[in-house]
């Protein structure tokens, strides 16, 4: 899975970030000290959330590596792509449910605790939990983390999603309400364009037809070597 879509996604969904997550952003305290000490906590809670999304990636890399070597690494892709594609009928991603009411309450008590403290390691905490929260552009990130088939490239795949959304969440986080205001609804096309663009690529990718880099051909059995041109 090119490398390249985790950023176009990130960067066209951290406008979707900036309705969703802003309000969070904002919320976050001041932290005590020197001038730099509000950038710095807006970095920590920024590095603590691509944290996160680095580790999911790893782990849901792992599982499309698992996968692969059982021989459904095709199944996946196409899965993963055919998943993407419907979700642009049903835009606004949508996250409610009940199977996971309870953990996300539990996860909004303890933001809600980490808001208290005034430190650059709550601040990073609180980025780390944010990162657990219900969002569709983490699960498109992370099926196509899975798509991968390797633990490194899944890691790979979400740190790079993380880091395009980083220059629209650092923004909202300094320059406050306003800018979020002002932004939250703008330039909304790139978002179902990039995930047309990256549910197509992991479709042609599944379909195996032998296009060099774009669509090779995948392994038949487990163990197989995989044709890249």
């Amino acid at each position: 899975m090119q490398l390249w879509t985790a950023l176009l996604i990130g960067f066209a969904g951290s406008l979707h970030c900036a309705g969703m997550c802003g309000p969070l952003v904002l919320a976050l305290p001041s932290l005590p000290g020197r001038a730099g000490a509000q950038f710095t906590g807006k970095l920590a809670y920024n590095v603590g959330r691509i944290s996160t999304y680095a580790v999911l990636g790893l782990l849901f890399g792992l599982f499309g590596q698992m996968l692969g070597l059982a021989g459904f690494q095709r199944w996946v892709s196409l899965a993963a792509g055919a998943a993407i594609l419907l979700s642009l009928l049903a835009l606004p991603l949508r996250s409610a449910t009940n199977l996971i009411a309870q953990p996300v309450n539990i996860l909004k008590q303890a933001l809600g605790r980490l808001l208290k403290a005034r430190s650059l390691p709550a601040q990073f905490g609180f980025g780390a939990l944010n990162g657990l929260l219900p969002c569709g552009l983490v699960y498109v990130a992370a099926a196509a983390a899975a798509a991968t088939g390797e633990a490194l490239g899944g890691l790979q795949y979400m740190t790079l999603f993380g880091l395009g959304t980083l220059p629209m969440m650092l923004t909202i986080g300094l320059a406050g309400q306003r800018l979020q205001l002002a932004l939250r609804f703008k330039l909304q096309r790139l978002l179902p364009v990039s995930l047309a663009i990256v549910g197509t690529l992991l479709l042609l990718r599944g379909l195996a037809l032998g296009i060099p880099y774009l669509s090779p051909k995948l392994p038949a059995q487990p163990g197989a070597a995989e044709c890249c041109h």
